[in-house]
């Protein structure tokens, strides 16, 4: 059963909650007393945070301007609050009549006085350490959706909960998948007239996609949209699910579903009754696997608008048919009303992870321009008539590898951009570098694991170490300030890492993010001179959002190391990004507060035993470890450090020992399952042997280094 805890003996009632809270607005509103009212007429209260996006055109720009050009030199941290996790924080706070509702990493709510920090209470689902099987891209959590009293949580589990905003009391509790299924939630959810709208995650691990509507009242399941076909023998549930499924070959329901999961963005536009979804990858990535012979498998990798009502199909638009290389079109929804050729249109943006910014008439989703904000090497252009992209020969590695730009984690991730109407200019949270992808030697689904459909060794790391080197220099990030006017760059930031945090902007004239090397930053809005910055102690991921509270604008972003790249690409990892010291930092002008300092030395404790085994065995190993440890513990086992580096582990000395962790699930509690069901003892034994060459290169390349 869920549990609530308590920050010490000394416990806060609900009376004492809704003492605190109501000392910061008047009248004889509750905790979270937000309804459709308040949510539609959110520009009339610019010191209120009570959306994800802050208002339901996400465009995560603050009408406040206390905090400007001017006087950013001034902020300085008035409060912390640590959140006690070692794994990525990627929420947006929640802040609304002087109460700020936060998540951390493993779906963890607590509820702080939006003044000073203090804990009004927390809440933690329990979720099973173990569910990480399921979980690409860490136990993260973006955060909660507040109605009417209520706060609601999509639990890494699938469980969508409502609690009371006054307590933190459990009012009600839905599994919105079937938990045998390896779905997971990590998005935040939107609530609309009534109705909480949630997706969830899980296409590379095999199961079909879907958006859900809930009563807030009692969790009951109000509609369904599913963004692939079922079996066609079960028939179609409407016929949006009809006109897909003649975009498919083969029997991808047997591949665990065709993907297509709903897993982060979401925008709505209350005149047009429109709600506007973003819909992943396929399973498994590979199209020639997924769906032999090809086809556009609607609806992967496309921006969807429903009716919110009823969950009734109105138009699509697919940003990457027949998609082969993770190329979601999760990524950030923003609406906004801008002029475009001396005429204002209606327009949905987003710079999805295949390279190119869209901007769609949001009426009907007409392309209105397609640019590349990033060098794409897998397509040259899109074709303004069709709307499709223009792909280069031997893109799709059908025959050999290809290496492309930018990589499966894109162009741009989940990280959201922002808006601002003011300087009419888009700040993207870019990512840049190439990934290389090849045909598997053989294609084995397996249902409880990764499926991606790639050749993993094809898409390692070189071990040359000049060579890895030289892949290691072409990984880069930046801020980078997009004109959706006339779909070309305004200006860049070059930062020193790629898995830089999401963007704010504000009224006055500032661009808000956080960066890998852990400072949390300042920029202009309208040229990116860096006008301030705060040390994190550790990378930033989540975007920052402000607030008012008794007539001062607050800043506040959460800090903590984590995610799909924190993982994977643990060889490029700073050591500026660690350790993961999660934490929300709030600030406001005239502040002067310091963090404690955090010793920290990223290293690897290298001890291999012998090695034994033949390079049959060696390779067999590598080839498994890519296609089902990588995820977690790092591209040519070099992790991350969020999670023990398998190099430096003890367990790699005995191989009965090794056998109860990977097989057997010694440490499942921990978060690392049992793979038995997955994994036979030859093959755990041949990962085993392929770590231990891992880490005698590693302790060679230590020894040699200066």
């Amino acid at each position: 059963m869920p549990s609530i805890l308590r920050v010490n003996q000394h416990l806060l009632t609900a009376a004492m909650v809704l003492v605190v809270s109501c000392t910061v607005f008047a009248g004889d509103k509750g905790p979270a007393d937000v309804d459709a009212q308040r949510l539609l007429n959110a520009d009339n209260e610019p010191g209120a945070w009570m959306s994800y996006g802050r208002d339901y055109s996400e465009q995560r720009f603050s009408q406040l301007d206390e905090v400007s050009t001017k006087t950013v030199d001034k902020l300085g941290l008035a409060w912390s609050f640590d959140l006690n996790t070692k794994r990525g924080v990627e929420a947006t706070s929640i802040v609304v009549d002087g109460v700020m509702y936060t998540t951390s990493a493993w779906s963890i709510v607590h509820a702080l006085d939006a003044r000073n920090g203090k804990l009004l209470w927390t809440f933690d689902p329990e979720v099973a350490k173990d569910k990480t099987r399921h979980a690409c891209c860490d136990a993260v959590n973006r955060g909660v959706a507040i109605w009417k009293g209520q706060v609601f949580l999509g639990a890494l589990d699938g469980r969508l909960i409502a609690l009371d905003a006054a307590t933190g009391k459990t009012n009600w509790s839905v599994a919105t998948v079937d938990p045998e299924l390896p779905y997971t939630i990590t998005g935040a959810p939107r609530v609309i007239d009534g109705k909480v709208l949630i997706g969830n995650g899980g296409a590379e691990f095999g199961v079909r996609g879907f958006l859900g509507a809930y009563d807030v009242d009692n969790g009951e399941q109000l509609w369904r949209f599913y963004t692939v076909p079922g079996n066609p023998e079960l028939g179609f549930e409407n016929k949006a699910m009809e006109l897909a499924a003649k975009t498919w070959n083969g029997k991808w329901w047997e591949l665990g579903g065709g993907g297509g999961t709903v897993w982060d963005a979401m925008a709505y536009d209350p005149e047009l009754n429109l709600l506007y979804i973003g819909v992943g990858n396929g399973t498994p990535w590979n199209r020639e696997i997924r769906s032999p012979g090809g086809g556009d498998n609607l609806f992967l990798s496309s921006i969807v608008a429903l009716k919110p009502d009823t969950g009734e199909y109105v138009w699509h638009y697919q940003t990457t048919p027949g998609e082969s290389w993770d190329y979601t079109a999760t990524q950030h929804i923003i609406l906004a009303d801008i002029p475009i050729e001396g005429k204002e249109r209606k327009v949905l943006m987003q710079a999805p992870k295949n390279g190119f910014f869209y901007v769609l008439d949001r009426t009907d989703g007409s392309l209105i321009s397609a640019n590349n904000y990033i060098d794409v090497t897998w397509a040259t252009h899109v074709d303004m008539k069709t709307g499709r992209p223009v792909e280069v020969p031997g893109a799709r590695y059908e025959e050999k590898p290809f290496v492309i730009t930018p990589s499966y984690l894109g162009g741009h991730n989940w990280h959201p951009m922002s808006y601002n109407p003011d300087t009419g200019l888009v700040y993207i949270p870019v990512l840049d570098f190439p990934a290389a992808y090849g045909q598997p030697e053989e294609f084995k689904y397996r249902s409880d694991s990764a499926n991606l459909g790639i050749d993993g060794i094809v898409g390692s790391l070189p071990d040359d170490a000049a060579e890895r080197a030289a892949y290691g220099a072409a990984v880069k990030g930046r801020l980078l300030a997009w004109d959706p006017r006339t779909n070309s760059e305004a200006w860049r930031v070059e930062h020193k890492g790629t898995w830089n945090g999401g963007t704010l902007s504000t009224a006055g004239g500032l661009v808000f993010q956080g960066t890998a090397d852990g400072n949390f930053v300042a920029f202009r809005a309208d040229n990116g001179e860096r006008l301030w910055e705060f040390p994190a102690q550790t990378g930033i991921v989540a975007p920052a959002m402000t607030y008012e509270v008794d007539g001062e604008q607050y800043v506040s972003v959460a800090v903590g190391w984590g995610g799909a790249f924190a993982l994977v690409f643990g060889e490029f990892v700073q050591a500026e990004s660690l350790p993961n010291v999660s934490r929300v930092l709030t600030f406001k002008l005239g502040a002067d507060g310091s963090l404690p300092a955090v010793p920290w030395k990223p290293s690897v404790d290298f001890n291999p035993p012998e090695q034994t085994a033949d390079d049959g065995e060696i390779r067999q190993g590598f080839a498994l470890y890519q296609d089902i440890c990588m995820g977690c513990h790092g591209l040519n086992a070099v992790s991350g450090l969020l999670i023990p580096d398998l190099r430096g582990s003890g367990y790699l000395h005995q191989a009965s020992a090794w056998n109860k962790v990977v097989r057997e699930g010694m440490l499942s509690e921990q978060g690392m399952p049992g793979l038995g069901e997955i994994v036979n003892q030859e093959e755990a034994e041949a990962i085993r042997a392929y770590v231990i060459q891992q880490a005698w290169r590693g302790k060679q390349l230590q020894a040699s280094s200066p």
